[in-house]
């Protein structure tokens, strides 16, 4: 069964979040203008979201991060969403150098062997090619949704926690969607996805970091699941302030 078949079911509201979405994303794209970009992971969430920016004709380009260990699946799509259906990705990589070094001294696939070693090797391959990603931008725009997990149910649609810190506000245009919503949306458009939601796979990472969920584990149960869940985070969306040791994965 697809991840179309097992999931598409747009919640009663969905007509409603959708124009919410979709005004959210113009106001954001008139505000920053220039100064805004889609962190797009080619998850599920981050396709409608591309797809509604191209849709709508609003001016958000994206950025992808490619930290080399995505999977095989994660990297067609980024090619087959460039080449077949149009859309401009900005390829953002870790720093040669220190990927040398890292894997030299650690090897390819530290982060079984601790927390601080994952956390190090998230810092290389996401964090320092992020903040090259967002440098100069005082907006960007995510698809965090507040029902992926218990740590993002208060998530805004609008996020001004590093304003004061970074000058840089963040924009969740589906924070309200379900995830039928979601599916809905990516039936409805035939938005292309990645092959591998429909093996189980809701939540999609980097290849060693990521694995299929079983019926009834929790959303984000396939990120770094050798973890215990207090210690779960890359630190993509952390805000500013947060310990990042008392925070749940939020990417």
């Amino acid at each position: 069964m697809s991840a179309i078949e097992l999931n598409a079911r747009a919640s009663a509201t969905f007509a409603a979040k959708l124009a919410e979405t979709e005004a959210l994303l113009r106001q954001a794209a008139t505000a920053h203008a220039g100064k805004i970009t889609q962190a797009n992971s080619l998850g599920a969430e981050d396709v409608v979201i591309a797809h509604l920016v191209q849709a709508l004709n609003v001016d958000i380009p994206a950025f992808v991060l490619e930290t080399g260990r995505l999977n095989p699946e994660t990297l067609a799509l980024m090619d087959k969403m460039k080449a077949d259906l149009g859309y401009k990705f900005t390829i953002f990589t870790p720093n040669s150098e220190s990927v040398i070094q890292f894997v030299a001294k650690e090897g390819l696939d530290p982060m079984y062997r601790s927390i601080e070693l994952r956390k190090a090797c998230c810092h290389i391959r996401k964090m320092e090619p992020l903040d090259r990603a967002l440098s100069g931008k005082t907006a960007w725009v995510t698809g965090l949704r507040r029902e992926q997990s218990g740590a993002r149910a208060e998530v805004p649609l609008l996020d001004e926690a590093d304003l004061a810190t970074k000058g840089r506000v963040k924009f969740n245009p589906v924070a309200n969607w379900t995830w039928g919503d979601v599916w809905h949306y990516i039936q409805l458009h035939q938005v292309a996805y990645n092959p591998l939601h429909d093996q189980f796979f809701p939540s999609i990472g980097c290849a060693p970091c990521t694995r299929a969920i079983s019926l009834g584990e929790d959303f984000r149960a396939g990120r770094w699941w050798w973890e215990d869940e207090a210690a779960k985070e890359c630190g993509l969306h952390v805000s500013a302030d947060a310990d990042l040791a008392e925070v749940s994965a939020l990417r």
